[in-house]
């Protein structure tokens, strides 16, 4: 049977009505025995009275931020973007590099970063625990002592009293704040926030750490097949020099040809040490991002393999969408919710704070003074032994000289920053999708033409040294077609390998590749072994997946604190 709220207070006011006028006129005439059942009625009478009023929450609701909105994309009428959806949870799939897939998934599960944003869960799953727990009696104190006193005899009325006894005590504090005005509902509220800020966070170095892993696997191909055209290109001018020592043999030319073919050789090969030094330095940021030491990979990465190539086409979908699938975008945003209810737990310093005090306990003890003489430790359990305190209480801070209203400033101050931050988030993650676009788009169209140039470049050093031979041209001709070659190739496969890259910002740019993590937990079972050996985790350590977006039902399933 459900009663509305003016019929409960009624009730209420009833059942406290009856206990004035009749339990507290029978205290004066109740021994020690029946003051315990007097204690447990004067607290549910006072518990009855405060959760009478407990319905009041201050300070403001949460309200989603409104984001900036964008309905297509500035290259939307390009033939190579395509607004249809695609699954982004394994996209570097699309190059079909099985290597680059196995990096990716040996990162997900080693990188040391993404290992701590996994545990700052669980300290975020502790900390919810915290916060209900203060919606519980916070104080809930268990106590014994004793203690042996000798008096001075030169005191005054030293004669009137016990001059050395001991003192045995033995009993249970409970003090309950009562959440009249929501503060600790509030500070729930905040936690539940935290907790899905930093499983978003979590999911925002997943992001990263996959295009990374990507990126950097295509600059250590980049490096490589730029080494290679260097290496023919020394090959090639190697026989263009010793085309010229033979025609210089001869008495056909000059030695300025062969000191001309002897600079170009040495300056194509001077390119080699800093080509290698950039390839063995993709190889050890791998191994970190790896989660391991420079070197520990090359068995992986010895493998030769061409620059993982791009499709001409993409699928982007609508930028509606970045909202439900980038994390940094859900972090700002729950960041705002977590900030939000920390106003209303500000304001409610403002109020009085009412709590239930009690106490009951044991307490004897031993003396040389005559009257007191045979009591000792055995009587600790007597009935006339014990002792004990109950009622409300409140508490006002008065007087603050405004330190209360500028401590709520500052929440709604850091409030606004949080929602300034989501806005902001917003329009840097659609200017990274725009960015990354027209990247990919430009860097496709200047590989075509630089693939034209190379083509050409190829057959001009051919002409030019068969020419050579024939005394039809100088050598300097033979030069700059071979200079021209090697720059036009070195820039082929950068740029090549730009298209790739600029490909990687876009699915990072969409928020791709933190759906991996689904159905697997935040932390390893390696680490979780370790924390349990340390700490008694209860069932915090268990996989529970939070949905996405966050669902408003999360958290209701711990309301109750961990006993």
């Amino acid at each position: 049977m459900r009663f509305s709220k003016s019929v409960k207070n009624l009730i209420i006011k009833t059942a406290l009505k009856r206990f004035i006028n009749r339990d507290v006129k029978r205290f004066l005439y109740i021994n020690n025995k029946s003051r315990i059942l007097f204690l447990s009625r004067l607290i549910l009478a006072s518990t009855l009275f405060l959760i009478s009023g407990c319905v009041t929450m201050l300070g403001p609701d949460y309200v989603k931020p409104a984001p900036p909105k964008q309905d297509e994309w500035v290259n939307n009428e390009d033939a190579r973007i395509k607004s249809e959806t695609e699954d982004y949870s394994n996209w570097w799939t699309i190059f079909n590099d099985t290597i680059l897939t196995t990096l990716v998934n040996k990162a997900y599960e080693q990188y040391l970063p993404l290992r701590i944003a996994g545990i700052r869960i669980l300290e975020a799953r502790a900390q919810l625990g915290v916060a209900i727990g203060d919606k519980y009696p916070q104080l809930q104190q268990l106590q014994g002592a004793y203690s042996r006193k000798n008096l001075s005899e030169n005191a005054p009325n030293s004669g009137l009293a016990d001059q050395a006894f001991g003192e045995y005590g033995f009993g249970f504090d409970t003090g309950w704040e009562v959440d009249f005005w929501g503060k600790f509902r509030r500070g729930v509220e905040a936690s539940i926030g935290d907790l899905e800020a930093s499983i978003a966070n979590y999911d925002d170095i997943l992001v990263t750490l996959t295009s990374e892993v990507a990126r950097t696997y295509v600059l250590m191909r980049t490096f490589e097949a730029r080494l290679d055209v260097r290496r023919e290109n020394v090959k090639v001018q190697e026989r263009s020099l010793q085309i010229a020592e033979a025609r210089f043999s001869g008495g056909a030319v000059t030695e300025l040809d062969v000191q001309q073919a002897k600079s170009l050789l040495h300056d194509t090969q001077a390119l080699i040490p800093s080509l290698e030094s950039g390839v063995r330095r993709a190889k050890n940021a791998l191994a970190v991002l790896l989660g391991t030491l420079p070197g520990k990979i090359d068995n992986i990465l010895n493998k030769q393999g061409p620059i993982p190539p791009a499709p001409d086409k993409i699928a982007v979908g609508l930028p509606a969408e970045l909202l439900r699938r980038r994390p940094d975008i859900r972090l700002a945003e729950r960041q705002v919710a977590a900030q939000s209810p920390r106003i209303g737990v500000a304001k409610t310093d403002m109020y009085p704070h009412f709590s239930l005090l009690g106490s009951i306990g044991l307490r004897t003890g031993d003396s040389s003074n005559a009257s007191t003489q045979g009591r000792d430790v055995g009587d600790l359990f007597e009935s006339d032994s014990i002792e004990f305190s109950a009622g409300p209480s409140f508490q006002w801070d008065i007087l603050n000289y405004g330190q209360i209203r500028n401590k709520i400033r500052v929440q709604d101050a850091r409030l606004q920053q949080a929602i300034v931050n989501y806005k902001n988030t917003v329009l840097d993650a659609s200017l990274e999708v725009e960015n990354a676009m027209i990247d990919f788009l430009r860097s496709q169209e200047e590989e075509m033409f630089l693939d034209y140039s190379v083509k050409a470049s190829k057959r001009s050093v051919d002409l030019s040294l068969l020419q050579y031979r024939e005394g039809l041209v100088s050598y300097q001709r033979v030069l700059d077609t071979q200079r021209f070659l090697t720059q036009q190739q070195d820039r082929l496969h950068e740029t090549t390998g730009s298209v790739s890259i600029n490909l990687i910002a876009i699915y990072k740019s969409l928020g791709g590749g933190w759906q991996i993590r689904k159905g697997n937990d935040f932390v390893p079972i390696e680490t979780k072994k370790q924390m349990k050996e340390r700490t008694n985790w209860g069932d915090l350590l268990l996989l529970e997946e939070i949905k996405t977006p966050p669902s408003e039902e999360y958290g209701k399933k711990r309301q109750l604190p961990d006993w």
